[in-house]
């Protein structure tokens, strides 16, 4: 049985976005009402917008605001049953180049939620996405030794990767404001009473999304092969993320909200788990499979805050909820692979990866 399931819409802020439309879209599925706020300024949240609308109507209110705007913020948040916060400046290289908007936006962006909330709603649910970024380079070249394609954890305690207890170090003016966001939405729980779940996200990826050598790494990847373009790598590429599909990210986050009852407070990392773990060249190899094209790059300095290994521990996640990912890299590829290839008209060879 769920808990705080009422009529009223759930919030969703950057709905529009990858993740955004994605869960709105699993939302109103099931029958929920739902008031995506996004600024729409991202290349893509417009087609996201009409997608959305196309399918499902009334039963989606899409508000253009920005969540800089509390007053545009108050008013979605004092209807909404519960609210799902996503809105963000989402690159380290933006950040870099704007500190100031990037805090903007995603740490006063992030209170002006919980204020309204806070003041105007306090029985709402609220579900922030933080990032793997709030751990800042998390490990030391000493810590780490090349096997093959891949880095791995020298010490064998990381086997399983990286749980909720690894300490906090904020490392680019991105980690800073998604971390200070992070610990505020923590704290409203525990100051304020409030029903908040942080949801420290790795690499999540899948249909609807549009890719940018920034934000959504592997999209960018394969939607490179596809053009024939080449990729700059940021470091030697040998660095390792764990990836986890889309439509694995929003059971976790709705099964988060469902039972928001039992997991209030707590802090979750949510990502693929070393069986979708994957470096950088080991992702090109796969997608030369997939597309049966070379896939062209070079190389460029490391980027500040760049993480040589990263993979998730979703024991947490498992223990509290029930979660675990069910799509394997590949079988979550061959579907991003085949939005993309519809959307930008590429053909592929699903039949050389399947």
């Amino acid at each position: 049985m769920t808990e705080n399931r009422t009529d009223r819409p759930v919030l969703v802020t950057g709905g529009c976005g990858f993740i955004g439309c994605n869960l709105a879209d699993r939302l109103a599925a099931r029958g929920n009402a739902v008031i995506v706020l996004d600024n729409l300024t991202r290349a893509g949240v417009r087609e996201n917008a009409q997608w959305l609308k196309a399918r499902h109507g009334e039963r989606i209110d899409i508000v253009t605001a920005d969540i800089r705007d509390s007053i545009s913020v108050i008013g979605a948040v004092r209807e909404a049953s519960a609210v799902i916060h996503l809105a963000a400046q989402v690159a380290v290289t933006d950040s870099i180049a704007d500190p100031v908007a990037d805090f903007e936006v995603n740490a006063r962006g992030t209170v002006n939620v919980l204020e309204a909330v806070r003041l105007h709603n306090p029985t709402a649910p609220v579900l922030f996405a933080s990032t793997n970024k709030v751990y800042g380079r998390l490990i030391d070249d000493a810590q780490i030794a090349r096997a093959d394609q891949r880095y791995q954890p020298v010490s064998s305690e990381l086997a399983d990767g990286i749980t909720e207890n690894a300490p906090l170090d904020f490392y680019s003016p991105y980690g800073c404001s998604k971390g200070t966001a992070d610990q505020y939405v923590r704290d409203y729980s525990r100051v304020f009473d409030l029903q908040t779940v942080v949801m420290r996200m790795s690499c999540i990826y899948g249909p609807r999304q549009f890719g940018t050598e920034d934000q959504g790494w592997i999209a960018h990847f394969l939607l490179s092969a596809l053009r024939g373009d080449s990729l700059t790598i940021y470091g030697d590429g040998y660095q390792v993320r764990d990836a986890l599909h889309v439509s694995d990210a929003a059971d976790a986050w709705l099964a988060a909200l469902d039972h928001i009852g039992s997991v209030r407070g707590r802090v979750f990392n949510l990502g693929g788990g070393p069986s979708n773990s994957v470096s950088l060249l080991e992702l090109i190899a796969l997608l030369r499979e997939l597309t049966g094209r070379d896939v062209a790059h070079s190389f460029a300095d490391w980027r500040p805050g760049d993480q040589p290994w990263y993979v998730t521990d979703t024991s947490a996640l498992f223990n509290a909820l029930g979660w675990r990912p069910k799509i394997p890299l590949r079988e979550g590829l061959i579907s991003l692979h085949e939005w993309l290839a519809s959307r930008f008209g590429e053909s592929g060879k699903r039949e050389a990866f399947a």
